[in-house]
């Protein structure tokens, strides 16, 4: 029997604070920049650096530095697609003039020139920066060496998983350039944190040093996403996903088919936006399911709470892509947890490190239709189950997946990493 307060493998568990203990870090200069230019004083200064800053699709980066307690926290990137957090601090290239023409933007993505950064800067040095996701760690290691500060970098899925070929074959300059330096972040980067153990044993897998690469679990704000009193008069089954091969959709929608013919009145909700949406359309009305399948599109971050807090079941049945490019671990499985909403997923990565079989949830073997149409069904047909899981989840979100824990474990790690001798970079 699966015990549901057995602690995931993650940052806070015996294995992996013996790792963190272990860790020794790149040497640095001991005649590093001091760190004296804080917006607060005292208290150590986080970069936090992502291309594009305040992403729908990217919600987890600033909820997670909005709970490091006792860091100041600037937001570094390329532009700015959403708005941030209220009194949110941040930079962007777009700040500057003569970075935002054409010719300006394809340079600084080509030569990962940090020259800007450091003229948005304005000669602060802040304790460390944390880059989140690989491709962000290249581009970040340049202004990192130039400040002489450590840089965490954190490994979220794709960047970890799609093959190299896929990758140069993207037509993103910026993945190109992935490609090109991942060695050089492998050697120079401080701290490299994997959102799973799966996502772990892959960044393992392409070079990187295991005594510097950690698991770290995100995690979800389990005070303010809490479940509401009442479900959706329709049973509904959501599903939050970029419209990328990678999260499984033409199969939900094929069990969706299915599903119908017993549960004609159940309705799925898709939320998100992605180059194959005209291709899933064209699948649902092929299938007869048009009328019952909704593609809802992107929506703020606070709606979707709303959608999932209300949804009966939330569906995750995420596959490895031809392109190599698969799951790290959904932070939308960790949300519905918290609003007490089972989940039915795919033996799929770090999904299992979330949903437990049986009792949170389903997991199903990746492309298994029947299998995942008659899951659902069994969460939609049942109360009491649907009630036990939700429960289940909600316990073991509190426990392991807890937002303010979470990061206050992630202060700890930043906190050694500042504070060693070695911790900068070489």
């Amino acid at each position: 029997m699966y015990d549901l307060h057995r602690k995931p493998c993650a940052e806070g568990n015996p294995n992996s604070a013996k790792l963190l203990k272990s860790i020794r870090f790149p040497s640095a200069d001991r005649h590093r920049p001091r760190t004296h230019e804080r917006a607060i004083e005292g208290m150590p200064e986080v970069v936090i650096y992502s291309h594009h800053l305040f992403k729908f699709s990217e919600t987890f980066i600033a909820a997670q530095a909005e709970q490091l307690e006792g860091c100041d926290v600037l937001y570094l990137g390329r532009d700015r697609v959403g708005a941030g957090p209220s009194n949110a601090e941040s930079r962007a290239l777009c700040d500057l003039p003569d970075q935002r023409s054409w010719r300006a933007r394809i340079w600084q993505v080509l030569s990962r020139d940090p020259s800007p950064y450091l003229r948005l800067l304005d000669g602060r040095v802040p304790t460390l920066i944390h880059a989140h996701f690989g491709v962000e760690g290249v581009y970040a290691l340049p202004i990192a060496r130039r400040l002489r500060i450590p840089l965490v970098t954190t490994f979220h899925g794709f960047e970890a998983t799609q093959t190299s070929w896929a990758m140069l074959r993207s037509g993103h300059p910026s993945w190109w350039n992935y490609v090109l330096w991942r060695r050089e972040l492998a050697q120079q980067g401080t701290l490299f944190i994997c959102v799973s153990e799966f996502i772990r044993r892959r960044v393992l897998a392409l070079g990187f040093p295991e005594p510097r690469t950690i698991v770290h679990y995100t995690g979800v704000d389990t005070t303010s996403i809490r479940p509401t009193l009442g479900r959706s008069a329709v049973p509904i089954i959501l599903h939050v996903a970029r419209l990328v091969e990678a999260k499984g959709t033409r199969d939900l929608i094929a069990a969706f088919a299915e599903l119908v013919r017993r549960r004609p009145e159940a309705e799925l909700h898709i939320v998100g936006e992605g180059p194959l949406e005209g291709e899933l359309r064209a699948q649902a009305d092929s299938l007869g399911v048009g009328t019952a399948v909704h593609f809802l599109g992107a929506r703020p971050h606070a709606e979707v709470l709303k959608l999932i807090s209300t949804c009966w079941v939330l569906a995750s049945p995420s596959v490895t892509a031809r392109s190599g490019e698969s799951e790290g671990l959904p932070t939308v499985l960790l949300e519905a947890a918290a609003c007490c909403v089972p989940v039915v997923g795919t033996w799929h990565n770090g999904i299992p490190e979330v949903v437990v079989d049986g009792v949170t949830g389903f997991l199903c073997p990746e492309h298994a239709v029947g299998a995942l149409s008659e899951r659902l069904s069994a969460v939609l047909g049942d109360d009491d189950l649907r009630t036990r899981m939700g429960h289940a989840a909600r316990l073991r979100a509190e426990q392991h997946f807890d937002l303010k824990r979470q990061s206050a474990a992630l202060a700890r790690i930043f906190a050694k990493v500042s504070q060693s001798p070695s911790g900068g970079l070489p």
